[in-house]
């Protein structure tokens, strides 16, 4: 009894070890690529956060599929928080704030990582916390990189310029990223397909109307919120 506890707990620890190896590969690969092109292609320092943006969010399929676990998830968005807050005061993570605007977006992207993990790790769905992270990096991500690249038709929101090239990118990403997922987990529906139309517009209006990098949290909990809900009132319901 005691070696076959022993072994469960060896077989626990070398699980977390992957996990967490994985996770760490998974960022210094991001890093490297977000560094190289910054030092070789000398690009423009938005599209090297992007990159960060884009890389970072991916994780969340890491620790869904890996099955790490909430507390592991918490802790580090706790301290991704913590150290983009102090970075706002003191130089730590100067690329914060190198894109000329008053923005507290890398904190918000922290947070609701933690938030999202937190609730649907407790529920064991966290496919919902998955497609929240993902419309938010990657379709925040691309939005910006087309919108300043091929965006032709401005109009100004809040005191923000976006343009409708943009806008139509993070419509059609997040309705991909959501019909994506909900087809891997719920199967081919008309459900499906009116679910990630409906998030898809929503998830565009509030990345529109957001100011001041809240976008990085009203994204992703919403876009994670209105799939929960609408799931429960046209599949489970």
């Amino acid at each position: 009894m005691l070696l076959l506890s022993l072994f469960s707990h060896q077989e626990l620890i070398a699980s977390l070890g992957l996990q967490v190896t994985s996770v760490a590969a998974w960022l210094s690969l991001v890093m490297l690529t977000a560094w190289g092109v910054s030092r070789f292609a000398k690009a423009d320092p938005e599209i090297v956060r992007k990159i960060v943006h884009i890389g970072t969010g991916n994780v969340i399929l890491l620790a869904w599929w890996l099955n790490i676990p909430a507390i592991a998830g918490i802790t580090a968005s706790v301290l991704a928080s913590a150290v983009t807050l102090l970075s706002y005061r003191f130089p730590i993570l100067p690329g914060i704030n190198s894109v000329g605007r008053r923005s507290f977006g890398t904190f918000f992207y922290s947070m609701s990582i933690g938030v999202l993990i937190a609730w649907f790790w407790y529920l064991q769905q966290p496919h919902y916390a998955a497609l929240g992270i993902l419309t938010m990096a990657w379709g925040d991500g691309l939005a910006a990189i087309i919108g300043q690249r091929f965006g032709k038709h401005k109009y100004q929101l809040f005191g923000g310029q976006k343009s409708w090239e943009g806008s139509l990118t993070m419509a059609i990403v997040s309705f991909v990223i959501c019909s994506l997922i909900l087809l891997n987990v719920q199967g081919d529906s008309w459900q499906v397909w009116m679910i990630s139309v409906i998030v898809a517009l929503v998830t565009t209006g509030l990345e529109t109307i957001s100011f001041a990098g809240i976008d990085n949290l009203t994204v992703p909990l919403g876009s994670a919120t209105l799939t929960f809900v609408l799931t429960k009132l046209l599949v489970s319901g």
